[in-house]
């Protein structure tokens, strides 16, 4: 019997690594699947419509809300971002660890509808080398730093809300530990009721086979 993946639900602050280590999960092991976003924005070059982005105009979106089409979706800049429902089920019926890149809410959001998901939050060691890895990407000035930094003081409070807390200081370890994570998890109750549901079954056969 094929298990069904596991939606995989991985946060972090920015600068910890979270599209780092998805890359390498994907690039490293052929049971992962990447989530494709929805949204009404228009593409940019280069883009291609079912790889980066589904692209839509915002009646359809709206209209995917309507019918709880979506995982979950936020709105950002003025447009609409989501996860089509349909998409993932069909990659977690297959088989494949589907891998979801948001931010909290967004996680907290996806725990509802998928209460079986796993939530891995992303950190780096101390926030001392957070700052440091924000600083050295060269893009952003120090009042847009000290807003990330402001924004993921923020998102501290909800860690709680996850699974499992790692820590990006190797990016070896790191993934691999996200990797070993994903594995063990498949074999927690919880994501195999199927499973146990049939072996119930079989053994009360048994044992009124036994009774009669």
């Amino acid at each position: 019997m094929r298990q069904k993946g596991i939606l995989t639900v991985i946060s972090g602050f920015s600068g910890a690594g979270k599209g780092t280590i998805v890359r390498e999960l994907l690039d490293r092991y052929d049971e992962y699947a990447l989530s494709v976003s929805m949204t009404t924005r228009s593409p940019r070059p280069g883009e291609r419509d079912g790889v980066e982005y589904f692209f839509t105009d915002r009646e359809h979106f709206e209209e995917a809300i309507r019918q709880d089409g979506l995982v979950e979706y936020a709105v950002y800049c003025g447009n609409y971002y989501g996860t089509p429902r349909a998409y993932v089920e069909s990659q977690l019926a297959a088989g494949r660890n589907v891998i979801l890149e948001i931010e909290i809410q967004g996680a907290l959001k996806v725990r509802e509808k998928f209460p079986e998901s796993l939530l891995i939050f992303l950190t780096p060691p101390n926030a001392g080398e957070l700052k440091r890895r924000l600083e050295e990407r060269g893009t952003e000035d120090a009042e847009a730093i000290a807003r990330r930094l402001a924004r993921a003081a923020e998102e501290s409070e909800g860690v709680e809300a996850y699974d499992y807390i790692v820590v990006n200081d190797n990016l070896e370890e790191c993934v691999e530990e996200v990797h070993r994570l994903v594995g063990a998890s498949r074999r927690a109750p919880v994501r195999s009721s199927r499973f146990i549901r049939e072996i119930r079954e079989e053994l009360q056969d048994f044992v009124k086979g036994v009774q009669s």
